[in-house]
């Protein structure tokens, strides 16, 4: 026979309260059934953001966090694609934790990652943006869709996402930029690039204006008339993309807080003496940084240089580390897909396709154990979350 918990026995409600935000995310699930006070505490928004804060504050974990999407299923390709999330031990092992199946066989993008809510997007079949952002630890996801494009005829477009949490409000955008190009016979006639925002709290687009300003604040406006990233790099509370202006190339910073487009200098002339395969902004050992991969002409041998803004926002702080790179002779670098928090370098390469990991202090590589995927992004900051648990128009995942 069930009986009560005298009121002298029980715990008060501001400890029950402080323990459960310290719980993991996979427990607070099954507490939602325990009582409907515990469902409506364990939803509210407010408690979402303590226990996120919380959880921010005690990670210690060096594990990372993979978002891949495999290019064969089964040994065969499919029509209904699927990506996977995983923990990378520091083992180097794989623990997967959640699979998102939709009915796609369109080119996807994974966006970006912040405080355990992935963005990921692919095109219709109209070739409007699709934009979802899921929830791998509480299975839940919200599917978005972009503005329609205002494309010009005869003009073509190309577009880089970008995906960050505005601390100061406690929400997240969403920064699609839109370059739209022609090709002439003298070279490349371009207009103005745009840019719209997706706010979560308001869960609406609005356009806005790329006016550049120097990174002090100092100096005239100026427009951007292409966007060189596919996706923009979050650090330091911005989204970072490499953007040019009247042929000159430099990062193109968007604060996520006062949605504020200023530009940071490229270390100067620092694709002298480099044939360049791929270059891509990362955040290394806690600074952002410009990985140049390219076979160095002087010397006929590859190498990476590793550009790291010491200080950020100063150019006079970028330094440059020179590694070579044997392992580039038995493939060819399509890109790097992130930075571990130790510094090894996450490569993908042709010829065979494979992904590996290469420390640049000890110059060691080793093959990642990892499904052929068509596509990866990589965190170094890995945290569970019940982010999108209160949400509105949120649809739930099936246990795979």
């Amino acid at each position: 026979m069930y009986r009560s918990i005298p009121l002298s026995h029980r715990l008060p409600d501001d400890l029950v309260y402080d323990i459960l935000t310290r719980l993991p995310v996979k427990s607070l699930i099954r507490f939602r059934c325990v009582s409907r006070s515990w469902y409506c505490t364990i939803t509210d928004s407010d408690f979402i953001t303590k226990h996120l804060d919380r959880a921010n504050l005690l990670s210690n974990s060096h594990n990372g966090y993979l978002l891949c999407n495999p290019s064969i299923r089964n040994g065969q390709y499919s029509s209904c694609d699927y990506l996977c999330t995983f923990v990378c031990n520091t083992d180097r092992t794989l623990t997967e934790i959640s699979r998102f199946e939709f009915p796609s066989n369109d080119e996807r993008f994974l966006v970006g990652f912040s405080n355990g809510i992935i963005c990921l997007a692919n095109y219709d079949e109209e070739f409007s943006h699709i934009l979802y952002l899921w929830n791998p630890s509480i299975r839940k996801f919200k599917k978005l869709l972009a503005p329609p494009t205002s494309l010009i005829e005869p003009f073509h477009e190309s577009a880089a996402f970008g995906f960050g949490y505005h601390s100061q409000n406690n929400d997240y955008k969403i920064l699609r930029l839109r370059s739209l190009y022609i090709w002439i016979d003298r070279g490349v006639k371009v207009r103005p690039a745009e840019a719209e925002i997706y706010t979560l709290s308001t869960d609406s687009w609005r356009r806005v204006v790329i006016s550049v300003e120097s990174f002090c604040g100092t100096g005239s406006n100026e427009s951007v008339d292409f966007i060189e990233s596919s996706l923009c790099l979050f650090f330091n509370r911005a989204l970072h993309s490499i953007a040019s202006s009247w042929g000159h190339r430099f990062i193109l910073s968007f604060d996520v807080n006062d949605e504020r487009f200023r530009k940071i200098l490229l270390p100067p002339n620092y694709l002298d003496g480099v044939a360049v395969d791929a270059e891509n902004l990362a955040v290394f050992k806690g600074s952002l940084a410009l990985i140049v991969f390219g076979e160095d002409v002087a010397e006929n041998s590859n190498v990476c240089h590793i550009w790291v803004m010491k200080k950020y926002g100063v150019v006079e702080s970028w330094t440059k580390r020179s590694v070579p790179m044997a392992m580039v002779a038995m493939g060819e670098v399509e890109r790097p897909f992130g930075c571990t928090i130790n510094g090894e370098l996450l490569i993908e390469k042709y010829g065979p396709t494979q992904s590996l990991a290469f420390d640049p202090d000890s110059l060691n590589e080793e093959i990642l154990r990892i499904p052929e995927a068509a596509c990866m992004i990589y965190t170094a900051n890995f945290v569970e979350s019940l982010v999108l648990l209160d949400g509105l128009n949120i649809s739930s995942q099936s246990e795979n």
